[in-house]
């Protein structure tokens, strides 16, 4: 688990790096979009991580010092650097740059996740769909069979009378 945090730590200081290393020479926000992707991506790796250590399950070390004080201090300098990052990209593309970016991709967090909501629905319909079809087929399976017995039955007493 520790091992993955710093993954997340790995990728974040790694994409702060190269926006503060192109950032001065980028003509637009496209220039230096992949560092911005493994930025959130770094971020969403630490968060996940620390939720992961915080909910219930075994103990192991996560209740030690030196985790926790790892933990909230890594997450107080990926604030920090994040809020260097909003700056720069501000100071470069002009100000509310760095909004617009978080907000559209808020925005299609969202999207992404009430499509795949709706996607589970419509899948809960189909398969509502398919089983309401099979026990109908059920169903008219055993009327015929019934129908053929009683007509079956029929036959024989009316043969053997």
């Amino acid at each position: 688990m520790i091992a993955e945090t710093l993954a997340g730590i790995s990728l974040f200081k790694a994409a702060v790096d190269g926006i503060k290393g192109t950032i001065g020479t980028a003509k637009d926000v496209g220039e230096i979009a992949g560092f911005l992707d493994k930025l959130f991506e770094g971020e969403s790796q630490v968060q996940q991580q620390r939720n992961k250590r915080s909910g219930v399950g075994g103990l192991g070390d996560q209740f030690g010092v030196t985790n926790v004080a790892r933990e909230v201090i890594d997450a107080k300098l990926a604030k920090e650097q994040m809020q260097e990052i909003a700056a720069m990209v501000d100071m470069r593309f002009g100000h509310g740059t760095w909004a617009s970016i978080v907000a559209e991709r808020a925005k299609r967090i969202q999207e992404a996740k009430q499509a795949e909501i709706e996607r589970r629905k419509q899948e809960a319909i189909k398969y509502a769909q398919m089983q309401e079809t099979i026990v109908h087929g059920i169903v008219a399976l055993l009327a015929a069979v019934a129908i053929a017995l009683g007509i079956a039955s029929m036959i024989y007493f009316a043969s053997g009378s």
